[in-house]
């Protein structure tokens, strides 16, 4: 049980040149962030430089019988701070990180399973994120989320994230 107040302890980083094994981070995310185990995520993978999860709406639910904002807005929040941490890790680096700013457009209602893809905002992002960790220990990057439901793209989300030296 978590404590209020008290940091979990971080995941050991990978060794070098290793990933994450994607099912072993969700397992410490569930632990870290107790709601995690009630997002319905059934997947997480890489493709390219894109992470994405696959969901089930059923957990989801609004009182219409289609996807709560509330939680798909926190989901597409806790994606881009999955990114931005994997990321991180993928390099050796272990380093706290915080949504700076977010904001999210709903295009169409979620009335099936659907996936998020998070991406870089630019394609600079991640190569001026690097140069800035090495140049002020710091750094903020810009990431796009989009949920789909099937074909129909139903919510498009921003978020700027900010990695901070550990503290």
């Amino acid at each position: 049980m978590r404590e209020i107040g008290i940091p979990h302890p971080r995941l050991a980083l990978p060794e070098p040149g290793q990933s994450d094994v994607p099912q072993a981070f969700l397992a410490w995310l569930a632990e870290a962030i107790p709601m995690v185990a009630h997002l319905g995520i059934r997947e997480m993978r890489w493709e390219g430089e894109s992470l994405v999860w696959e969901l089930a709406l059923e957990l989801n639910l609004n009182d219409k019988g289609t996807g709560f904002g509330g939680a798909l807005t926190a989901q597409t929040t806790l994606l881009g701070w999955c990114w931005t941490t994997l990321w991180l890790r993928q390099r050796g680096y272990a380093r706290d990180v915080v949504v700076a700013e977010a904001s999210q457009r709903f295009l169409a209602p979620v009335t099936g399973d659907y996936r998020i893809v998070c991406a870089p905002h630019s394609e600079q992002g991640p190569a001026n994120l690097a140069e800035r960790l090495t140049s002020r220990g710091r750094g903020r990057i810009g990431l796009t989320q989009q949920l789909w439901c099937g074909d129909v793209l139903c919510l498009e989300a921003r978020g700027d994230y900010a990695v901070l030296p550990v503290g």
